[in-house]
This record gives structure tokens, C-alpha cells and sequence, in this order.
């Protein structure tokens, strides 16, 4: 079993936004060597997340910002005494700050449709971290194949 962890930085524009990281994820599975396992997508900071969606064009992902704007307004919540930034906490809760994604053959089992994103409740921020770790095997053992 072979371990390969990477963080990715990401520089956010918006409070609220999904920015598509798929690429960058396929870019470190592929430096990892990795062939088949599970590549783990997690986000540091408690106003961020990871979502796999639809990435065809920008509407999916805009009607996932409306969305999640409609259940967590800004500026109503207790914690937004402290920091006013109750929402995107609450927003990054019902998200979730990670993903796993399969890794068939070296690529990302992802479907057609399916990207990964890094969902920003809480910028514009100078940098994110996202931590990106494949776990698995470099090839098929042929033992593993037997039924």
C-alpha cells in the first residue's frame, strides 16, 4: 500500500463561489504513481468544502450557491456577533469538508459530468488549502483479481 499526500493552494475572488479543482487533483494522482485505490479531497478551514457536481457549465453550480444562500442567510445567526460568519459555517456543515473519489487504472472515477470543487463560503481569501491524498496500489496484483 502506497500513501501520496499533496496540498493544493487556492487564491478565492468571491464570499460565496465553487471553483472546479478537478484538474488539479488528476495533476497529483497522476505525480503520485498511484494506480488503483481511493484519492481522499479535503478542505482545511471550517467556512470551506468539497462537493463533486455536475461541471458542464456554471448553472449547476450557481444554483448550488442560491441554494445554499436560501438556507443560511448572512447576518442572522448568533455567531454572527463574533465574526459574521455564522452562514458559511453552516454552509461548509452541510457540505461536508471532504470527498473520496475511487482511482480506477490511474484516472479518477469521477463519471461524465461529475467535477470537484472547492466550495468558498467565507472570501475572498489570499490562499486555501486543500489536501489531496491517494492511497492504494501501483498496479493490480494478479491475487487481487481472482473471484
Amino acid at each position: 500500500m502506497h500513501l501520496k499526500r499533496n496540498i493544493l493552494e487556492l487564491e478565492t475572488t468571491t464570499r460565496d463561489a465553487l471553483y472546479d479543482i478537478t484538474e488539479q487533483v488528476r495533476s497529483k494522482v497522476e505525480q503520485s504513481g498511484i494506480k488503483n485505490g481511493l484519492v481522499s479531497i479535503y478542505a482545511h478551514g471550517a467556512t470551506a468544502a468539497i462537493m463533486i457536481q455536475e461541471g458542464w457549465d456554471d448553472s449547476v453550480q450557481n444554483d448550488v450557491v442560491t441554494l445554499l444562500r436560501k438556507l443560511a442567510p448572512h447576518g442572522v445567526w448568533e455567531h454572527d456577533r463574533q465574526d459574521g460568519n455564522a452562514d458559511a459555517h453552516l454552509k461548509a456543515g452541510l457540505v461536508g469538508p471532504g470527498e473520496t473519489v475511487p482511482l480506477i487504472d490511474g484516472k479518477l472515477g469521477l463519471s461524465t459530468w461529475q467535477n470537484i470543487f472547492f466550495c468558498e463560503f467565507d472570501g475572498p481569501r489570499k490562499m486555501r488549502r486543500i489536501v489531496v491524498t491517494v492511497i492504494g496500489e501501483q498496479s493490480i496484483k494478479k491475487r487481487d483479481l481472482q473471484v
